[in-house]
């Protein structure tokens, strides 16, 4: 049985047998279907998770290709062990990319397929820069590419419809920008870029722009719909049922008008032919760029809104701090029962989640988890994105390594943590690992860098201390994180492989995770995570320099340490955090969790 969706190795194939079936009605010898909707979002609504409908695979990332005789799914180093589960006896091979191999299954259509062959793809859920690059490829191989067919509605019979979750204000103290004064921004930057209009798709920006937040995908408060923004006018497009008679009365005040989720794609190709539109090619579908007129004038770009999403407001900044001091006294409560559970009784890692859930909920602006949590015991901690599920689950106990990896949305700020517990008696090299992982997070913890540096860069002040033991991970060091939105947002990333794009700039008050791992297959996993928000260090005859101030508020288990690798300044910045972790939590304690985080916040 595959875990996560219940379908059975028979199931899958049946369902690539109907879509190889539609595919001959359509003349299609391929056919691609990325992890995707017309948002270009992470995180999918039930609408759009065609890929995992079909192959039972259920990561979020990934890009299932279907020919008449073949089948594969490309995925990263990330999900490699899962995906060899779960596509065990489907008939779907596992294509591994490898790092920078970011094109590789675009090159394989293009080395396959012969010339003549058509390859489709739903244009509605493909962004331009994606189908820009495939068709280049497609092009130089003599393969015709398909964008107008979405094979799924032709298979999928019962597929979920539009997500319908109510949209709800996200209201002051914790909205600290008008809605009103964030238009006047966009307005002003299409005016600098000489446009008439900008078309939005990425939810999350549509939440930050118009003050709203909604429930249309798990974990993270956003609502399906589009946006186009004129000098003179700005149409939202979403399910109206989803707006209540308040919201409609706000919108309206705000000169906003509001119209069918549907009606984008017409309203695109109503535009004027001498009008100019700005589109973000990485985050608006294949799609909306065709229904634009011949004549309209493109201009590409970074969404405004993403960059000015990125960069939090002081106030922003101030609410985040204290989200991180209701979630720092959940994560001690439940730590400290964890301590208590390990020993004397049976714990699953689905009860850690549950039991965590059920800390943070008690917490005042909690809203909902972050994300699935990963609670991944020895091996399964190996497994970076790893879910537990009541098919495939460990019972805790033994020796090892205990990986959590948790986070919570509240009202004013998203959280993203990740922490290892040790259980039973734990080896040296249990110790050395989580040790060079440690000395990678307080180094980049620590680092200062001229303003300018752009986030890709900072990767390997993370890494040099791992690679000067001869050891990697194959995930990136850092993400950006929402204010209550998405707990991965850009522009910045901190990840070398990442392309060191001028709009990955680090800027003061941009909040970025700091979480470098190391995994050892079958074995154990350690990453160590905090949030991190960027800040001014001071100006030197050199310039202007960067730095992080450390947000999250929860102890590092020393007892997973090998001090004897840590050099002095490392221990110092361990102690140092220990005692912010104790000054701001402990007054805030009952009596048996204080017990519990003074011990664990002891200088080593």
């Amino acid at each position: 049985m595959n875990s996560g969706l219940g379908l059975t190795p028979n199931l899958v194939r049946k369902r690539v047998a109907d879509l190889r079936a539609s595919m001959e009605r359509a003349a299609l010898d391929a056919y691609v279907v990325p992890s995707s909707d017309p948002h270009m979002s992470e995180y999918l609504p039930a609408r759009w998770q065609g890929r995992a409908w079909l192959s039972g695979f259920t990561g979020s990332v990934g890009t299932l290709v279907v020919t008449a005789t073949f089948a594969g799914l490309w995925v990263d180093s990330r999900y490699w062990q899962q995906a060899e589960r779960q596509l065990a006896d489907t008939g779907i091979a596992l294509m591994k990319v490898l790092r920078g191999e970011a094109a590789s299954w675009q090159d394989w259509l293009g080395d396959t397929l012969d010339r003549g062959a058509r390859v489709g793809i739903d244009g509605t859920v493909a962004s331009v820069k994606l189908l820009r690059g495939l068709k280049e490829i497609l092009d130089g191989s003599g393969v015709q590419l398909c964008t107008s067919l979405d094979l799924l509605d032709t298979v999928w019979a019962g597929r979920p419809p539009l997500p319908s979750e109510p949209v709800r204000e996200h209201r002051q103290p914790y909205a600290t920008v008008t809605r009103a004064e964030k238009i006047a921004a966009v307005r002003q930057e299409m005016k600098t870029k000489g446009v008439d209009w900008h078309a939005i798709s990425a939810l999350d920006d549509i939440a930050w722009l118009f003050n709203l937040r909604g429930a249309d995908i798990d974990f993270n408060p956003v609502f399906v719909g589009h946006a186009l923004i004129g000098q003179e006018q700005v149409v939202l497009f979403l399910e109206s049922a989803k707006l209540c008679a308040g919201i409609y009365q706000t919108l309206t005040a705000d000169g906003v008008s509001v119209d069918d989720y549907g009606n984008f794609w017409n309203a695109l190709s109503t535009l004027s032919r001498d009008s100019a539109v700005l589109i973000d090619p990485r985050r608006i579908s294949w799609e909306a760029y065709t229904r634009l007129p011949d004549g309209v004038r493109v201009v590409e770009g970074l969404n405004p809104t993403t960059l000015s999403k990125a960069v939090k407001t002081d106030a922003e900044i101030a609410h985040v701090r204290d989200a991180m001091v209701q979630d720092g006294l959940a994560l001690v409560e439940f730590l400290c029962w964890l301590d208590d559970a390990l020993k004397s009784g049976r714990v699953t890692e689905l009860d850690i989640d549950e039991r965590l859930t059920e800390c943070r909920a008690k917490r005042p602006g909690f809203v909902s988890r972050s994300f699935q949590t990963i609670a991944g015991f020895n091996g399964n901690g190996a497994m970076p994105h790893y879910t537990a599920s009541p098919e495939a689950h460990a019972v805790i106990n033994g020796d090892g390594l205990l990986l959590i990896d948790s986070g919570g949305q509240y009202e004013g700020g998203t959280t993203d943590i990740t922490r290892v517990v040790p259980v039973g008696e734990l080896t040296d090299e249990h110790k050395r690992d989580f040790t060079l992982v440690l000395k990678g997070m307080i180094a980049l913890s620590r680092a200062w860098f001229p303003r300018g540096v752009r986030s890709p860069w900072l990767d390997v002040i993370a890494r040099a201390p791992m690679w000067a033991a001869g050891v990697d991970f194959g995930h990136g060091t850092g993400h950006g994180v929402g204010y209550f939105l998405n707990v991965h947002e850009g522009p910045q990333v901190i990840a070398y492989s990442a392309p060191a794009e001028p709009s990955t700039t680090m800027l003061p008050g941009m909040i970025t995770s700091n979480e470098p791992g190391l995994y050892r297959e079958g074995k154990w996993g350690v990453r160590i995570e905090n949030l991190v928000v960027c800040v001014e260090e001071g100006i030197t005859e050199f310039g202007e320099f960067l730095g992080f101030e450390t947000l999250t508020l929860c102890p590092i288990d020393t007892r997973c340490v090998d001090v004897s690798l840590l050099e002095r300044g490392e221990i110092d910045w361990l102690n140092s955090y220990h005692r912010a972790v104790s000054d701001r939590l402990c007054p805030l304690l009952d009596e048996r969790s204080l017990g519990w985080l003074r011990e664990r916040t002891l200088p080593i």
